[in-house]
């Protein structure tokens, strides 16, 4: 409730703050690179990405130094990776949804998802948000039957550089919220693990986000890359 009233309240505030963000932050590509492919040696292994801009690897200029080539970097000395990306920038968990019906239906050992920043940027309510995840999270059990899902948590907004407060404390606070619906869903399901977006370590070992003060960097990319390959190592 007190989240509510504060999203009410700051609404002035918000529009302003949200159209100067809009105008003045710098727009990024997405990275060149394949979309999908086969890499390594070793035991067959395969992966889907799916997701936002952070899974399509905006903040640096190849998918080898994104998410994706992260992953693959770590794994391919010891499996032989059928992985798939497919992930656009603006998506939001309703768009990913209606996408993964574009992709074939087929078995994917790994499916690593990265979605909620462009939710937190509408101002979707946690409890409303957790329902379109679960959503999510059974249309890939139908279509993929994965051994393992990996969720990437929503970023504490209120610590990107490109953002002015209060529209920064408000994501932050939006972020929180998912995150604590998240963590309980994961917990629940026997497939399912969740890594936290932890910027506060990042900037412990002094790693910086991309130039738009929006994405992570190549360096951020590769430490979320192991966190995500160590998860499936334990796993296979």
């Amino acid at each position: 409730m007190l989240l509510k009233l504060s999203t009410f309240a700051l609404i002035p505030a918000l529009v302003i703050q949200g159209n100067r963000v809009k105008k003045n932050t710098l727009r990024l590509p997405e990275p060149a690179g394949e979309r999908e492919g086969v890499v390594g040696a070793g035991k067959p292994l395969s992966i889907l990405i799916v997701g936002d801009s952070a899974a399509a690897g905006v903040g640096v200029d190849h998918q080898d130094e994104a998410l994706t080539g992260a992953i693959l970097n770590v794994l391919k000395q010891d499996f032989q990776i059928r992985w798939k990306l497919q992930a656009k920038t603006g998506d939001t968990t309703s768009k990913v949804i209606r996408v993964l019906d574009e992709i074939p239906a087929e078995h994917y050992d790994v499916v690593v998802t990265s979605v909620g920043v462009n939710d937190v940027t509408k101002l979707m309510p946690a409890d409303v948000w957790i329902k379109k995840q679960a959503q999510l999270y059974s249309k890939i059990e139908s279509r993929f039957s994965p051994a393992l899902v990996i969720a990437a948590g929503v970023p504490p907004m209120n610590m990107f550089p490109a953002l002015p407060n209060p529209l920064a404390w408000l994501f932050g606070r939006y972020a929180k919220a998912m995150n604590c619906e998240l963590e309980k869903f994961v917990s629940k399901k026997a497939n399912m693990q969740w890594i936290e977006y932890d910027i506060k370590q990042y900037r412990a070992l002094n790693l910086e986000m991309a130039k738009d003060g929006f994405h992570p960097s190549k360096e951020v990319y590769t430490l979320w890359g192991q966190e995500v390959a160590a998860k499936i190592r334990q796993k296979f």
